[in-house]
């Protein structure tokens, strides 16, 4: 067998893990980002000034928000489900120390302090578990493809061949739930009918990038004789193609029907595609090929998975843009959010309930379908990521509440309550010197340059593999080499961001 079949065949044919150990997974990032949080916030009750030193910014957010991700998928992944039991209880032991030392400076009762987090006020123009959300889906992809090549990564994490749920199976549904909660349709507050052509036209102008990256991927992966997994996406199709033309058709749907009622049109797009991948001969096309035997003569053939997929991936789009004009309508106070919190978790348990039906009744999931089943699982799992980032930043609140003064980088900033002076108003948004360095925060480096992190992270990963036998490599060496890689791409995005530099050709 050649290397490039024995790559192949090394990613192939697998059947994912279990939901529970994904969702478990998922409660990694936040509970770093906790800790990181909580660690700033100690740093500045100690000295009683932030964290300055732009290196030790960067060492310190690299270790605690990158770090443990990349030990987690690796050499702890046989513990993964001990490892966030471990963050948490570091987290709760920093939190105690900060409260204790609170406590002895002003003596005031833990429920006068509930009650004033309570009444609190955050920044009505900034939702930073959005920005956390698609950082972080970026982070564990740009991880995962190159650490699926090396045998420490275990086989149960990567993309399942047919019907199952591996980790890496989550990151297109991820992507496109992500991209949906920021696309111009949910922060346009006026989208009246006659914005709608020009905005259409923006959306067609806006995707050449994907098509651009696309047809490099395709072109670069033909040219050196990539390893590719065929049915993944086909024999031309890729993720960049699926990204642009899932945001075009979404842009022509949203342009016809009314976006509040994107939701409706999400179900039909599902339920529709799942009947005909059940009572017609779809099915078995997708896994089999116009002849049964696997053929991948023409197009069609050729690309059947990324092609067919795309009604799948554009119902996960559109019932995400529902949901994100539905956090645009969130109270700007700790109060509203709580609340918000209630209609997060009761879906997520719905999506679920639903989900169980669906793989019962219908089909397991299938990411290479993106059957309803996938559409529920993907939409089940990026909320329940989302709700946690939403804790993890009421959390870093209170926090910042026990240290006046403190600040957080990518959390809610505290704000004056609406129709009242200064000298009622609970404290401004850092401004001056604190306030640039709250800035200096990996996690919003790599949002203001994502699409070049990416395309950097694949850039990488196709170099790796050239350059190293990965499935014959030591765990001492792997831990080193996706150390290094994360390391060099963050610290490109870290430097780029020092000098205010976004990477934009469109």
């Amino acid at each position: 067998m050649s290397h490039n079949h024995l790559k192949e065949a090394f990613i192939s044919n697998l059947n994912g893990t279990s939901l529970l150990e994904i969702s478990l997974g998922l409660s990694l990032p936040p509970l770093c980002l906790l800790c990181r949080g909580l660690l700033l916030i100690l740093y500045y009750l100690h000295y009683g000034k932030p964290l300055s030193s732009r290196k030790c910014r960067l060492l310190l957010d690299f270790l605690v928000l990158i770090s443990p991700l990349v030990f987690s998928c690796t050499v702890l992944s046989p513990v993964i489900f001990v490892v966030p039991a471990l963050i948490a209880a570091f987290c709760a032991g920093i939190f105690s120390k900060i409260y204790s030392q609170r406590k002895q400076e002003t003596r005031v009762p833990f429920r006068q302090i509930v009650k004033e987090f309570q009444e609190v006020y955050l920044d009505p123009e900034y939702i930073p578990a959005v920005t956390v959300f698609r950082v972080y889906i970026n982070v564990l992809t740009s991880i995962s493809i190159l650490a699926v090549d090396f045998p420490q990564y275990p086989r149960r994490y990567a993309k399942a061949e047919t019907y199952g749920t591996g980790v890496m199976d989550l990151g297109v549904g991820a992507f496109i739930f992500g991209n949906a909660l920021v696309c111009p349709e949910v922060r346009q507050k006026s989208y009246v009918t006659q914005l709608k052509l020009s905005s259409l036209a923006k959306q067609f102008f806006s995707v050449w990038p994907l098509i651009f990256l696309g047809v490099g991927r395709l072109v670069s992966v033909k040219s050196i004789e990539y390893h590719e997994h065929t049915s993944e996406y086909g024999v031309h199709w890729n993720f960049f193609f699926t990204l642009a033309f899932v945001r075009l058709a979404a842009s022509l749907l949203l342009a016809v029907f009314p976006k509040n009622q994107s939701w409706i049109v999400a179900i039909n797009l599902a339920v529709l595609y799942q009947l005909a991948l059940n009572t017609t001969s779809l099915k078995m096309f997708i896994l089999h090929g116009s002849n049964g035997r696997d053929t991948r003569a023409g197009f069609l053939n050729a690309n059947r998975e990324g092609l067919l997929s795309l009604f799948g991936y554009l119902a996960i789009y559109m019932a995400s843009v529902r949901l994100g004009l539905r956090l645009l309508r969130c109270s700007s106070s700790v109060r509203g959010w709580t609340e918000a919190l209630r209609f997060l978790l009761l879906t997520v348990l719905a999506l679920f309930l639903l989900l169980g039906v669906s793989q019962a009744c219908a089909d397991p999931v299938s990411r290479r379908m993106a059957n309803l089943s996938y559409c529920l699982w993907v939409l089940a799992h990026c909320l329940t990521f989302f709700l946690w980032f939403v804790v993890t930043d009421l959390a870093l609140v209170f926090a910042k509440l026990l240290v006046k003064g403190s600040s957080v980088p990518c959390c809610w900033d505290i704000v004056k309550p609406p129709g009242t002076s200064a000298k009622h108003g609970t404290e401004a948004v850092p401004v001056g010197r604190e306030g640039r360095l709250s800035h200096a925060c990996l996690i919003s480096a790599i949002n203001k340059n994502q699409l070049l992190f990416f395309l950097l992270a694949n850039v990488m990963t196709g170099a790796v593999n050239i350059l190293i036998d990965t499935i014959h490599s030591k765990t001492a060496i792997t831990l080193c080499i996706l150390h290094l890689y994360m390391f060099f791409n963050c610290l490109i995005m870290y430097i780029l961001h020092a000098k205010n530099i976004v990477v934009k050709f469109w």
